[in-house]
Formats: structure tokens, C-alpha cells, sequence
């Protein structure tokens, strides 16, 4: 028979058991990726996370697994639910702590159940709601979960929709000339003269993967990572020590855009590469220069992904000025399993209007595209 187990770090699991539960395609599902997150002080119980992944065995064979996490708020989720936690705090209920299947501070689509039969999914599923249930959580959460996987869930897990921009290579073209041959004249010209005027400034690109990158050229990015963050405001989740963790363990999934102007680095986009896409997961500069970040984060990018023969890039979360540029909206999805069944019922009513309205926006969206004939 198989066992449940609550797992507090993957370091109790064999790197091979848990990355043979999915096909490595998605980087951010990796074990080296989850747990250095953990190992590198990345994720803290008084920021809201506290690692309990759900594992499933078969005597000492590890047969599912998915990455969870008991959260004490919603920091660095991308799903927002504070309506929720405020309509229960009305109520004089709690919302937190709620359990969460997902990839801490990734808005990235990928696999969350890992299992290679439906039965196996089911399992995990059930094994959530169980969790939820003997604990008394006020719900299990799967944030940014594939198309794929929404047949898994049944009709008690509530759904709810929103929207990224992202390039997709649906015309196969092979450079950048015919990405911009597809567009029409006014975005056409707005980006070859965007790229002029990074170009005509001295400002230089050096690409990088984690196995070309020096501790200088590490330590540069993450500098840029940090000034982001100050500029708003924000505490910075991730590490320098988790930065050079992924350039040992994934050297050739870490993929660096570094700006150098004047001998000196100004600016870097930080992304992670996998089967078939690139994503763009963080940016900065401490020079302010015309174009440097539509450079640094979306051209570099799809030039990258035309010479690998990459299809998708997905350069993060919101972001409209990105349509003009490309990146077309495409829906991203997460499911909800909430304990209360008067809750569930008043928040299925509230999901079903919000994903009306994100796809009628999405639709209006649609009509901006800068393709002459808009791409799927």
C-alpha cells in the first residue's frame, strides 16, 4: 500500500527519486532549484513560508510528490487572495495558515502534481484536501499548474484564470528581422529604433550561462537584483549564495543578459532556460539609459530563444506595455480546495465573475497586437 508523507525539506529525498517524477523540461521543478531554495536561505517561516512537501511511497520508492508549503500569508505567491483573507477575517474566521502546492516566488506555469498516471494525481489531490481537513486549514492552493492538469481536478476545487504576455514562435521564424517583418510598420520602426538608441549609446551584451559566469559576473547580477528591489520598496527573497547555487547545480539552465557600458556592467536580466522556453525572472540597472530595459529584458530574450531554437518566452508577470513588443496574452491558471463549505460556495460565485471579466479583458487585449495578422 502507499504511504503519505509530509516532507519539512527535500534534502530527504534523493535528487534522481524526485526529478524522475517529471519529464526536467521545467526548471523550476527541479530539486536543485526547490531545494536550494531552502538550503540557501531563501525561504523563511517569518516571511509566511515553511517547506511541507506531500510525498507519496511505495515502500522506499518514491511513486509522487508535490512541492508544498504551510503559509502564514500570501508573500510571494502571485495568486492574490486578500479579498478572501479579509472576508474571513470579517467573519471572525482564519484563512491562514492555508497550504500551498507551488514554486516559491515563480509566477511560472509547470507541473505541480507529479505523477505519472491520473490515479497518481488523484491521489495527491486527495492526500491535499485530507491534509487540510485533519489539520484544520482553511484551504489547499495550486498555483500556476499546466493546461494539462485541469483534468485532474474535480468540480470541488475552484478555478480561477489570469493573464501573462508572453512571446510565443508560432510562425517559426528565424531571426529577428522576420519577427519584426510579422509586425506592423508603426511597432515595427518604435523597436528598431529602441535598439538604435541602446546600440548607438556604447552599451554592449555579454550572454552567459551558469558555467560562463565568473563570481564577478554573479555577484554583478545580483547587485542589480537587489537595486530593483530597494527601488520599491521590497524585501529581497532570493540569496547571492542562491544565485550561485544555480550556477554550479544548473550551469546551463541559468541564462545572464549583462549590460556593460563604459568597461562596466550596468544592467542584467536574470532568466532560467527550459526544454523549449526561456523565462525572464529579474532585472536591474544602476545606469538609466534610453532602451537599456526593453533591451535587457525582452530583445535580448527573443534573439536568445531564435538562435537556440527556443519556442516560448515568458519574461514574468503583468506587464501591458509588453503587447507592443510581442508578447501576446496568454491565460495562466490555479485551483482552490477551501474547508468551509459556505466559503467555497460564496468564493465559486466570485471566481466564476472574475475569469468572465480576465477573459473579456484578455479579448480586448487581443485587438492591440502589433502583428499584422495577430499570432496565436
Amino acid at each position: 500500500m502507499c504511504q503519505i508523507r509530509l516532507l519539512s525539506s527535500l534534502s530527504s529525498i534523493a535528487p534522481e527519486a524526485w526529478d524522475a517524477l517529471h519529464d526536467g523540461r521545467n526548471p523550476f521543478i527541479r530539486h536543485a532549484f526547490l531545494s536550494g531554495l531552502e538550503r540557501t536561505g531563501c525561504l523563511r517561516t517569518d516571511w509566511g513560508w515553511t517547506p511541507q512537501h506531500l510525498s507519496v511511497w511505495e515502500g522506499e520508492r518514491l511513486v509522487a510528490a508535490a512541492p508544498g508549503y504551510l503559509k502564514a500569508n500570501s508573500h510571494g505567491e502571485f495568486v492574490f487572495d486578500h479579498a478572501w483573507a479579509h472576508a474571513y477575517a470579517r467573519h471572525g474566521e482564519d484563512y491562514f495558515p492555508k497550504w500551498l502546492c507551488a514554486v516559491p516566488y515563480s509566477p511560472v506555469t509547470g507541473p505541480r502534481l507529479l505523477a505519472a498516471t491520473p490515479e497518481g494525481r488523484q491521489g495527491l489531490l486527495t492526500a491535499m484536501t485530507d491534509h487540510v481537513r485533519r489539520h484544520g486549514l482553511s484551504s489547499a492552493h495550486v498555483n500556476f499548474h499546466t493546461e494539462a492538469e485541469d483534468a485532474d481536478f474535480g468540480s470541488d476545487w475552484l478555478a480561477r484564470t489570469d493573464v501573462q504576455y508572453q512571446w510565443h514562435n508560432t510562425a517559426g521564424w528565424d531571426d529577428f528581422d522576420a519577427f519584426l517583418g510579422a509586425m506592423d510598420h508603426k511597432h515595427r520602426k518604435n523597436i528598431r529604433q529602441e535598439r538604435a538608441k541602446v546600440a548607438r549609446s556604447g552599451v554592449r551584451f555579454r550572454v552567459l550561462h551558469g558555467d560562463q559566469a565568473s563570481d564577478d559576473d554573479l555577484d554583478a547580477m545580483y547587485g542589480f537584483y537587489l537595486q530593483t528591489f530597494h527601488e520599491y520598496g521590497n524585501s529581497p527573497a532570493l540569496t547571492l549564495d542562491f544565485i550561485r547555487h544555480l550556477a554550479r547545480s544548473m550551469p546551463r539552465a541559468l541564462v545572464m543578459f549583462l549590460a556593460e557600458f563604459e568597461g562596466r556592467p550596468v544592467a542584467g536580466a536574470l532568466c532560467l532556460r527550459g526544454g523549449d522556453t526561456l523565462y525572464g525572472r529579474y532585472w536591474g540597472a544602476d545606469a538609466t539609459l534610453p532602451g537599456l530595459h526593453f533591451e535587457t529584458c525582452y530583445y535580448q530574450g527573443i534573439d536568445y530563444c531564435l538562435r537556440e531554437g527556443l519556442a516560448r518566452f515568458e519574461p514574468g508577470a503583468q506587464g501591458v506595455h509588453k503587447i507592443a513588443r510581442g508578447f501576446l496574452p496568454t491565460f495562466v491558471r490555479s485551483r482552490h480546495w477551501i474547508a468551509d463549505a459556505r466559503f467555497r460556495e460564496a468564493l465559486r460565485r466570485w471566481c466564476a465573475q472574475e475569469t468572465a471579466e480576465v477573459r473579456e479583458h484578455a479579448q480586448l487585449l487581443v485587438g492591440r497586437s502589433p502583428f499584422r495578422a495577430a499570432q496565436d
